[in-house]
């Protein structure tokens, strides 16, 4: 169904000195959406494994696999009840070496998702704890007495709607938990979670795996005092309070969480080329530091400016500046468009922005992270209110933030359900998946994913691009432009983030080359100097005659 696919790209020109997570693709699955091998409606390892050319021909470096461990399913993994195991729904331990095996074969790396903050209420060790207070176990998860009256401890709140606190009628006190209350936090401040929580971690890289992108990293350390959270300032706090009513200041990116990060490292570098990924949701100036002191914390913090910024040049332009200044020495960059928590690009910023989008991703200085189905331009789909399976969505409905919508099965083929299972998905796809889909644009010179494979294949063969300095250029209320350059070559990018023409004309500067690649095909090829008239969504990326 997928012939044809053998990848064809040159031979990388990548200095030897760059590590493969700093001049590599990654590309996140979600395992549930991704192939269905057994027809039950979920994807599973077996139906991965059988997309494995399809990611090797696009140029994808290393495949980032969102939770596949045992798990009740409340919060669709993120709720491990056993780290060491591979749930039903998505195969066996058999079939994830195998399809590690096959990863490597093809000369790419498999990165887990490890949810180190918190368990399943269903974990045997959570089991435990509650059992009673004199449990050894008692102390790995964080347990307080209510206040005089009863109430809770503080005013923490869940990401997922009401009180962080759940009262246990057994042992008389409440638990902490910062998402569902079948998600309970562990207490990462006692050492024997900590070296649990590591011989987890152990396990999987002795089996091969080439690292980890950390669950809600900065979530890991609480405040000792369990001090209240501050309201935001002028925040119309309802009677239903919410998470974004208050800084979470005491409840998350407390400074012995960079402790923790660096002993995760430093198991890390006992093994050879391993890569540790941290989602940390923070301002920049707060995103670095967990990078660690001499860069001996996360390799990458995921840097998600793109996915939360309004889609404005100006914006956008003194973002990359902001960020490149405030990297520390010798740390590396990465960029984030979508994944598996927030709207897709394309819905975010429209589908004739979202070739802008992936020019922008993959010709910044950095690591560039693709969400499956980004490269097609899937699109969120809209789920009826009786289908919504997302707790987000249906723990707090009046705010339409379910993450459903951008979970959907992937699109493959004009086949019965897009070739993604031959029963009824766990999501529904869209109307339009017969026709907007892997195969009918593999093809087709002009469409989103030619587009992505171009440019994904002029970024490997070039280390001005995956590797090269980045010097801002010239921004205004419709452009940005950059250049990326090595000793060997120079890129001008140029991006129009408006929809009406614009001229790109920075002072005391004249630039002159050949399209190396447009958003528009029919410019690729042709040789502009000077002031260069650009189309409304049009993107340029500019081999610089340097003569």
């Amino acid at each position: 169904m997928m012939e044809n696919m053998t990848a064809t790209f040159a031979v990388e020109t990548i200095p030897a000195q760059h590590k493969w997570w700093q001049h590599g693709i990654i590309y996140q699955v979600y395992p549930r959406s991704f192939q269905d091998s057994n027809n039950d409606g979920v994807g599973d390892l077996k139906g991965m494994a059988t997309r494995l050319d399809y990611l090797q021909w696009l140029g994808i470096d290393c495949v980032w696999l969102s939770p596949i461990f045992p798990s009740p399913m409340a919060d669709f993994g993120y709720d491990i009840s056993d780290y060491r195991g591979i749930h039903g729904l998505f195969g066996t331990m058999e079939d994830f070496d195998e399809l590690l095996g096959e990863v490597h074969q093809r000369g790419m790396k498999l990165l887990l998702d490890l949810v180190p903050n918190h368990t399943s209420d269903q974990h045997p060790w959570f089991l435990e704890s509650r059992s009673s207070k004199d449990n050894p176990k008692r102390d790995w998860y964080i347990w307080h007495d209510g206040k005089e009256d009863g109430s809770v401890p503080n005013n923490w709140l869940s990401v997922f709607g009401g009180t962080a606190w759940e009262w246990d009628e057994h042992t008389r006190q409440y638990y902490y938990h910062a998402f569902l209350k079948e998600q309970p936090d562990l207490n990462w401040r006692n050492p024997e979670v900590q070296a649990a929580m590591l011989d987890v971690m152990r396990f999987w890289l002795e089996k091969g795996v080439d690292g980890f992108r950390v669950d809600v990293m900065w979530h890991m350390i609480k405040d000792f005092q369990l001090r209240d959270n501050p309201p935001v300032p002028d925040a119309a706090i309802t009677e239903k309070r919410l998470y974004d009513d208050f800084m979470p200041v005491y409840s998350t990116d407390q400074p012995e969480v960079h402790q923790i990060v660096r002993m995760m490292r430093q198991l890390m570098d006992s093994f050879e080329d391993r890569v540790l990924i941290g989602e940390i949701y923070l301002p920049i100036q707060k995103l670095v530091t967990y990078y660690g002191e001499n860069n001996t914390g996360a390799h990458l913090p995921f840097n998600f400016q793109l996915l939360t910024l309004p889609w404005n040049s100006l914006e956008i332009a003194a973002a990359v500046d902001s960020y490149e200044g405030a990297l520390p020495v010798d740390s590396w960059p990465n960029w984030v468009l979508s994944n598996h928590d927030k709207p897709r690009v394309a819905s975010r910023v429209g589908p004739s922005q979202a070739r802008i989008a992936a020019m922008l991703l993959l010709t910044l200085r950095g690591t560039p992270t693709i969400y499956y189905g980004d490269e097609i331009g899937m699109t969120d789909v809209p789920i009826p209110v009786d289908e919504i399976v997302d707790p987000q969505g249906l723990n707090l409905p009046e705010l339409n933030i379910s993450r459903d919508p951008s979970r959907t099965p992937m699109q493959w083929s004009q086949e019965l359900n897009a070739g993604f299972s031959r029963n009824k998905p766990w999501l529904r796809l869209p109307y339009n998946a017969g026709r907007v889909n892997v195969e009918r644009q593999k093809d087709d010179a002009y469409s989103m994913l030619s587009f992505y494979r171009k440019l994904i294949d002029i970024r490997k063969k070039s280390a001005a691009l995956s590797v090269g300095s980045y010097s801002p250029v010239y921004a205004d209320t419709q452009l940005i432009s950059y250049i990326r350059q090595d000793s060997d070559e120079t890129f001008l990018v140029i991006l129009n983030m408006s929809h009406r023409p614009a001229y790109f004309r920075p002072q005391n500067t004249s630039y002159k080359g050949l399209i190396t690649l447009s958003t528009d095909e029919e410019r690729n090829g042709m040789y502009v100097q000077d002031v260069i008239s650009i189309a409304g969504d049009e993107g340029l990326l500019i081999r610089v005659d340097n003569g």
